[in-house]
């Protein structure tokens, strides 16, 4: 890996996603690339605050324009400062169009994006996961990390497995980019209907292609619906773990009606999750 995008915005700076990229780009020894989100239709005011008596106020105006910029620019620094002091090679873009088409366009020449699960480009707090971060997630071209708020250092991997193309392609990924993190602890996750038995999907192969990737992974099946178990799974003393899944893509339509296993594990677990889905 040579490259890792960490997506910010400037008006709600997320240390959390700063601190996960250096993390990993130490591990990696990566080029990290600060791409400030600096839509310029997005505003830490209203326009109703800027009304007086007299209509719009260009004083008001003026004096909160330049608060955002003082805000963005001392994110920009805050990010320059922590890799200078953590010796990492490093870029910072400014993005002044369209956030979320510029961050698509950005995915395209990275090999992996890190970015905050509450990141919504607006004024107001939306549930987890945001409309930024399923648009996001739905169409971005390389491997996504979605973090959680608050960093923790990962001590073990989880890589979530159903028999589907797109979650080997997803542990495939995670090994070609990561490899330095094969020493941690490792789990592989699969869940089973109950009347079924205790073999995964293609189980032979499966456990030929982990021997050479994770030799040394543990096996873990368990019975129930796979939405159920998982978070209960994860949500027993495991908060330094990060989850490795794939299975993102769907049409529009289907992500309105279905939530991804994704969208469950960020709404219900504070775990960063690597996300990989194969066109």
């Amino acid at each position: 890996m040579k490259k890792i995008i960490l997506a910010f915005d400037g008006l709600k700076y997320s240390e959390s996603t700063r601190d996960y990229g250096m993390y990993l780009a130490a591990q990696t020894k990566t080029h990290l690339v600060g791409v400030f989100m600096d839509d310029p239709t997005y505003t830490s005011y209203k326009v109703y605050e800027l009304l007086t008596n007299d209509g719009l106020s260009p004083q008001k105006l003026k004096k909160m324009e330049e608060k955002d910029k003082a805000t963005r620019q001392a994110a920009a620094t805050d990010f320059e400062k922590k890799c200078q002091q953590n010796k990492l090679e490093f870029t910072i873009h400014h993005d002044r169009s369209i956030a979320i088409h510029e961050l698509k366009h950005e995915s395209i020449y990275a090999d992996l994006l890190v970015i905050d699960a509450k990141e919504t480009l607006t004024h107001y707090t939306e549930k987890i996961p945001t409309r930024f971060i399923r648009d996001l997630l739905g169409d971005v071209q390389c491997p996504a990390i979605v973090v959680p708020e608050k960093y923790k250092p990962i001590k073990k991997i989880v890589l979530l497995y159903d028999g589907e193309p797109s979650s080997v392609h997803a542990i495939k990924m995670f090994s070609y980019l990561l490899p330095q993190l094969k020493h941690l602890e490792t789990e592989i996750i699969s869940v089973k209907p109950i009347n079924k038995s205790l073999h995964m999907p293609d189980n032979k192969l499966m456990k030929e292609f982990m021997k050479r990737h994770y030799p040394n992974a543990k096996y873990t099946i368990l019975k129930g619906f796979a939405e159920d178990e998982i978070v209960a799974y994860l949500k027993k003393d495991q908060p330094h773990t990060m989850v490795v899944l794939g299975a993102y893509r769907r049409g529009a339509v289907s992500r309105w009606f279905r939530e991804s296993m994704a969208d469950i594990l960020m709404k219900e677990v504070k775990l960063p999750l690597f996300i990989a889905h194969n066109k």
